[in-house]
């Protein structure tokens, strides 16, 4: 009995032993690159691979997805744990949000993407031009991309954006042996924190210095912008969103777009509600809460006063309109109609943030040129 209590000890031992060896302990010797204001991703550097992991895909997501980006010939451990490999850099790339179009170019690879759907949503003057030029080839809708051009496109990887796990594109085109990366920039709820994923792109191109600089650049000029906004001498208040059908949609206060209000020293109407969205108001509700505002920014896709009064002559009851202090980005467009806020402003939020000091402060910025937010004609 006693020798069997041995022999029995001896092969739970060994079984612990070889559990033990199977486990993935090779992240233990990485270089976690800094991550200061996203919340979305994390990266971890090695001897000629990384670890790329995106913790937030899309809002209320129930899984993550860790990637492997290696380079050519580089030793990977056979117990490494990752749901795909990736080859880097990349040479070719699809990209599925205007979003990603500023990363490329910044890091100066927008001669890598081959295809996108929807290209008049591009606004930048250099994407265009390759555009124009016949090298970036049209996938039709992000909902609905042909799937069968993407395919012959043959790119190393598309990087895409989702609202669910549930895109039948996206499995269509990973079933065919391309990776799909999901890059979950817009879920962030901090400027600097879309503003940071330009260290996702900086991974998938090995450009991790390049893109540490440029987000250290963007970073700069953020935060001092924000204390200069400090020396106002008032604090205006302001309304923001705009009416669809019977609601009237505001952003909380917690998020992305009341950030920049706060940030640039001014009082958001609804900066005390929290939540993720928008929060569906009627107008008389609004109208109650903000009719003294002093100001009123992003209101919808309206381009003029007109525009705004043949929609509803009751806006005339608000304080902003009636002095002419209703700004908007949607004047600011792109050749076909794109608008420069949606692909831009998340990868340069210190501009937007520049935009609004010199309109709620404009003594502060005196002769600025605003990029984004402009008067409503």
């Amino acid at each position: 009995m006693y020798k069997i209590l041995i022999l029995l000890c001896f092969l739970v031992f060994s079984s612990c032993k070889n559990e033990e060896s199977k486990q993935d302990h090779s992240d233990i010797n990485g270089k976690s690159i800094s991550i200061e204001y996203a919340k979305g991703f994390s990266i971890k550097q090695f001897d000629g691979y990384k670890i790329l992991t995106i913790n937030n895909p899309w809002p209320k997501a129930d899984k993550s997805f860790r990637y492997l980006l290696a380079e050519k010939d580089a030793k990977i451990p056979s117990t490494l744990q990752y749901d795909l490999k990736i080859t880097i850099p990349l040479k070719k790339v699809v990209v599925t949000s205007t979003t990603h179009i500023p990363s490329l170019e910044v890091l100066q690879e927008e001669g890598s993407l081959v295809g996108f759907p929807g290209l008049d949503y591009i606004s930048s003057e250099k994407t265009r031009d390759l555009i124009s030029k016949g090298v970036i080839r049209e996938l039709g809708r992000n909902e609905a991309i042909n799937t069968e051009v993407l395919i012959s496109l043959q790119p190393d990887a598309v990087v895409g954006f989702a609202v669910d796990g549930n895109n039948k594109s996206f499995n269509i085109i990973q079933k065919s042996g391309i990776p799909i990366i999901y890059n979950g920039d817009w879920t962030e709820e901090s400027p600097l924190g879309k503003a940071e994923w330009i260290k996702f792109f900086g991974a998938i191109y090995n450009k991790d210095e390049q893109a540490l600089d440029q987000f250290n650049k963007i970073k700069h000029s953020y935060i001092t912008s924000k204390e200069l906004a400090k020396n106002a001498e008032s604090k205006p208040t302001v309304l923001s969103g705009s009416m669809y059908k019977d609601q009237w949609y505001v952003p909380y206060g917690n998020s992305w777009s009341a950030q920049f209000i706060q940030d640039a020293n001014a009082t958001y109407i609804y900066g005390n509600t929290k939540g993720s969205g928008s929060i569906a108001l009627s107008f008389e509700s609004v109208l109650n809460k903000s009719n003294d505002a002093a100001y009123w920014i992003a209101p919808g896709q309206f381009q003029s006063f007109q525009q705004l009064l043949e929609t509803s002559p009751h806006y005339t009851q608000f304080k902003a309109v009636q002095n002419k202090n209703v700004f908007t980005y949607s004047n600011s467009l792109g050749a076909t109609g794109g608008v420069l806020y949606y692909e831009l402003a998340p990868t340069r939020p210190d501009l937007v943030l520049k935009d609004l000091i010199s309109i709620f402060h404009p003594e502060l910025l005196p002769d600025y040129q605003p990029t984004f937010f402009k008067a409503l004609q």
